[in-house]
């Protein structure tokens, strides 16, 4: 009985060597080209080096909320600041329970209108819309029965008049440059079908007419550990993807894409929770098979501020919610694993989010186990255990404040000494405890799958000031 436990875990050993020594050199490589590319860009912006045009690309901002009326005036008042010219703001109200619609109406002073909207995207119909043009653009809001966030968003493209539309989440404001900036890919490079942003926590930051005036680090503990994930993540995959057309996640609290090609691809399923990943999967998916030159960019400088979740229970339903989406994305374009014809996508994206991202957490829990059932039989060497998990949380933690520290420097945040503290402190937190919390959430998510809903998280007020708010004040 001995010998065959100690062969299995001689060979399990083997096999998470293997897997960190993976996961390492892969971090190390996306973290150091990450970095490398925020401080070129800093350099090239320094050096007057950017893309200038004269004219704009018309777009659609598409708002799709349920339950709210806490954030929404913040985030429409974020989108009235931007320093753009050509654009319109859609607000799609997903059959809201609270009085979202009626903030909308009483705030922005709209009027009900007849406007018939012709549904090329299948969703819910539209109960009523209202309409401003007291705005330097103009604002609608579709009142609509509730079908979730895809339903919402597939409402918005087909009520958008122009050719490029923007996904920002309702509890989420953009800076006054973020359009400008996530724009520019496209007009760089015609081909490009869909723009992913950066997303950052705001809780901490103070925004006023779309500018960042003041940062600091969250007060509650969890938010600070977010803000650390949020750039490791954003850091660590998407720019090193970015480089050869490979990213198949924008973000759904801000993206950009083209209306017409998203339309041809069948729009956003609303069968799925992960409707953000799935788009752009089958984006890479219908371009490839149908012949059509494509690219799909991040624009690392195009900041959204969105709320992180501060209750431990609301992340966990977050991160529950986001990991059933990556695996209903991934089983449902499972054909192009590891397949030439997807190119990159498929031999190198694919690959990477099946085995570090959904297979990750029960590959932890497993390997936590299989530690404990070797200490219980007298197999574990603790003294060894101890420095291995003692570098690689160390690893992590230089890794992750690597990263962290890139953006602060490169995008000019400011930040105190003992931020910069609390930052160091919570880095090894949250590798070390939050990191397998989320494991186990994420682990006994598919087992607690339910119909595509609107996941609830406690919303706070967003700390944003603009001309609207203090006029109407």
């Amino acid at each position: 009985m001995r010998e065959p436990l100690q062969i299995l875990l001689y060979y399990v050993g083997i096999f998470f060597t293997l897997y960190m020594i993976g996961y390492a050199s892969f971090l190390f490589l996306s973290v150091t080209v990450g970095s490398t590319s925020l401080y070129d860009a800093k350099r090239n912006n320094a050096l007057k080096n950017e893309l200038q045009r004269d004219y704009y690309i018309p777009v659609s901002i598409i708002v799709p909320a349920h339950n709210e009326s806490i954030t929404i005036e913040a985030t429409i008042c974020s989108l009235l600041a931007l320093d753009y010219l050509l654009y319109e703001i859609i607000v799609v109200d997903d059959g809201s329970s609270d009085n979202t619609s009626q903030v909308m109406r009483e705030k922005f002073h709209m009027a009900h209108i007849n406007r018939p909207i012709q549904r090329r995207l299948r969703c819910q119909p539209s109960e009523a819309v209202f309409e401003t043009n007291d705005y330097k653009v103009p604002i609608t809001l579709i009142r609509k029965k509730n079908g979730g966030k895809a339903d919402a968003l597939n409402m918005g493209i087909n009520a958008a008049r122009y050719p490029y539309f923007l996904c920002i989440d309702a509890d989420s404001v953009l800076q006054s440059d973020s359009l400008k900036k996530i724009i520019r890919p496209v007009l760089e490079d015609d081909s490009v079908v869909a723009v992913g942003g950066a997303v950052r926590p705001c809780n901490g930051a103070e925004i006023e007419d779309g500018k960042l005036i003041r940062y600091r680090m969250p007060d509650k503990l969890l938010a600070c550990m977010q803000v650390l994930e949020y750039d490791r993540s954003f850091l660590a995959s998407r720019i090193l993807f970015d480089k050869f057309n490979g990213n198949i996640i924008i973000s759904g609290a801000f993206g950009l894409f083209k209306k017409s090609t998203v339309m041809e691809a069948g729009g956003y399923d609303a069968s799925t929770m992960g409707e953000d990943m799935e788009l752009v999967v089958r984006l890479h998916v219908f371009c490839r098979e149908h012949g059509i030159r494509y690219r799909i960019r991040y624009a690392t400088d195009a900041i959204c501020w969105t709320q992180a979740p501060e209750k431990l229970s609301d992340l966990c339903k977050q991160r529950r919610r986001w990991h059933i989406g990556l695996y209903q994305s991934m089983t449902a374009h499972w054909r192009i694993l590891a397949s030439t014809k997807y190119g990159m996508v498929g031999l190198i994206s694919y690959c990477y989010f099946l085995i570090y991202e959904l297979m990750s957490p029960y590959i932890e829990v497993f390997g936590t186990m299989v530690m404990a059932l070797a200490w219980i039989t007298d197999y574990l060497n603790v003294p060894f255990m101890l420095l291995y998990m003692a570098i690689y949380v160390v690893y992590s933690s230089v890794l992750s404040l690597t990263a962290f520290f890139a953006r602060v420097h490169t995008i000019d945040l400011k930040l105190t000494f003992t931020d910069s503290i609390k930052a160091v402190g919570l880095c090894m937190a949250e590798v070390a405890c939050l990191r397998f919390i989320l494991a186990w959430v994420r682990v006994t998510a598919l087992g607690r799958r339910k119909k595509n809903v609107w996941g609830q998280i406690e919303r706070k007020t967003i700390n944003f000031n603009s001309k609207e708010q203090r006029e109407g004040a």
